[in-house]
């Protein structure tokens, strides 16, 4: 039984003192594959670092929402920077309405041209979208992200938002977010969500998942993500790992082992 966390920050400084003991637990965890994705630019040289000498080990090139930069980047500075063989996304980008470090115009300006790219380049989009629904899913619309494709990261909205992306050709991804007693919403979704659409992830080091909840998350704990998934959508574990582990496959462009 083998996983694929989707989403996650290894290269961050949560990882610094232990990061090889990170890849080695979650070898045995069966977590086989992982991408890392950037939320800055200047990330780029130490995630080629990372991915260099390690198989099933994939990254992302782009810039969060929030994240403020001195210069906006052009479509042709993404793309330069995404020419990677072992980049496999671009983001992760999108819209964020719960922090206002950057300004919404900016925002949606930056959001453009990352699909733009990911146009250009032929890679998904990672989406990140919080309390900015409306905007988000009208920028993925006006953009025909449908070309490129892209993933819903760390999936936190309503059933008509995914219905939405959905619609869309996006998948739709989950984080430990889902296992939150609170969440029972957000479980309705990861039960309604089409098979061929789910994706699971960490975004470790962040959103630890029940029962590791308060401790630093790492790829490892995905495992408890797919439990909770497979138990609303009523299948096997196995059953889950290999599904969404096959749809990762897919949408990153990525041959199976």
């Amino acid at each position: 039984m083998q996983f694929f966390d989707t989403h996650c920050h290894i290269d961050f400084e949560h990882f610094d003192k232990d990061r090889d003991d990170v890849f080695h637990r979650m070898q045995e965890a069966g977590v086989n594959r992982i991408v890392t994705v950037a939320v800055e630019l200047e990330q780029r040289e130490r995630l080629m670092a990372l991915v260099e000498h390690r198989e099933n080990v994939w990254f992302s090139v782009g810039i969060h929402p929030n994240h403020e930069v001195q210069q906006e980047p052009t479509v042709e500075q993404i793309c330069e920077l995404a020419r990677h063989e072992k980049c496999v996304a671009i983001g992760e980008t999108g819209m964020d309405f719960f922090r206002h470090h950057v300004d919404a115009e900016v925002q949606a300006l930056r959001f453009r041209a990352h699909i733009q790219a990911a146009h250009q380049l032929q890679k998904p989009v990672i989406v990140h979208m919080r309390d900015a629904d409306e905007a988000c899913l009208r920028i993925l619309d006006e953009e025909n992200i449908e070309d490129c494709g892209g993933i819903m990261h760390c999936f936190s909205s309503g059933w008509l938002s995914a219905q939405k992306a959905l619609d869309m050709g996006m998948s739709i991804s989950f984080s430990g977010n889902v296992t939150f007693k609170r969440n029972d919403k957000l479980r309705e979704v990861a039960a309604k969500v089409p098979e061929e659409a789910i994706l699971i992830e960490t975004d470790s080091p962040y959103l630890a998942p029940v029962p590791m909840r308060g401790k630093r998350n790492e790829p490892t704990f995905v495992r408890h993500v797919a439990e909770c998934i497979a138990e609303v959508r009523g299948i096997s574990l196995e059953q889950l790992a290999a599904l969404t582990t096959d749809n990762a496959n897919r949408r990153f462009g990525l041959c199976a082992n």
